[in-house]
């Protein structure tokens, strides 16, 4: 069966997951923090090449994780691509490293607008608790990275930045259901739309190609 093409809807948000090569298992994509400040110029830049709106962001041991909104088609392509030419190359040439870092294409999952997506950025900032491993003290009083752009469901959390960071601190110290968790990852590596029935229909019908996995087994005879 051939490969389906990248799920892909210019102006909406996805998810994105890069995985790490297993031979970096010991050391890591991202080693140390300047591994992580290296990794952050170079997406600021990428971005604003691309015009790609970055909301979250999660640099761990062996995996990238992004939730990004492009404003054309190919964009997410050319950033990744991007990133992969200049920060493999520094992450090389500091670490003595050959090759690539990455274990084959990033997902995605192209993501419906209101709770799904704010339930993505929880997911994405929530991945440590380490303050420079995600986004995530950016909206919890900390510096924030130029790259950054607040989705819309951001400021639903509280009238003042005190009430959002006071809401959004309990959101992430909460957690979201393991299922709800899993699924949304699901959806990124296995190509889909993250969201309701209605919106996985918008997204097939937008894209022209599938946007949720079929069921499994035969299909039921009538009668």
């Amino acid at each position: 069966m051939a490969r389906l093409r990248r799920l892909e809807w210019p102006g909406h948000t996805h998810y994105l997951i890069q995985r790490g090569h297993g031979a970096l298992q010991e050391r890591g994509v991202f080693a140390d923090a300047s591994d992580r400040a290296s990794f952050l110029a170079v997406l600021n830049e990428a971005a604003r090449a691309e015009a790609v709106q970055v909301h979250a962001y999660a640099l761990l041991h062996l995996e990238l994780q992004l939730l990004a909104t492009p404003s054309e088609a190919g964009a997410l392509g050319r950033l990744m691509q991007a990133l992969g030419r200049r920060y493999v190359s520094a992450y090389n040439r500091r670490h003595g490293h050959r090759g690539s870092l990455w274990d084959g294409r990033f997902r995605c999952a192209v993501v419906e607008p209101g709770a799904t997506r704010l339930a993505l950025l929880q997911l994405v900032d929530g991945q440590s608790n380490e303050p420079d491993h995600t986004s995530a003290s950016a909206r919890l009083g900390g510096t924030r990275p130029p790259l950054l752009t607040d989705p819309p469901e951001w400021w639903t959390l509280g009238n003042t930045p005190f009430e959002r960071e006071a809401a959004y601190r309990q959101r992430l110290t909460l957690g979201l259901p393991a299922g709800q968790a899993q699924g949304l990852r699901q959806a990124a590596l296995g190509g889909w739309a993250a969201g309701s029935p209605a919106f996985t229909a918008e997204v097939a019908e937008a894209t022209a190609r599938p946007a949720r996995p079929r069921a499994r087994g035969r299909p039921r005879n009538a009668g």
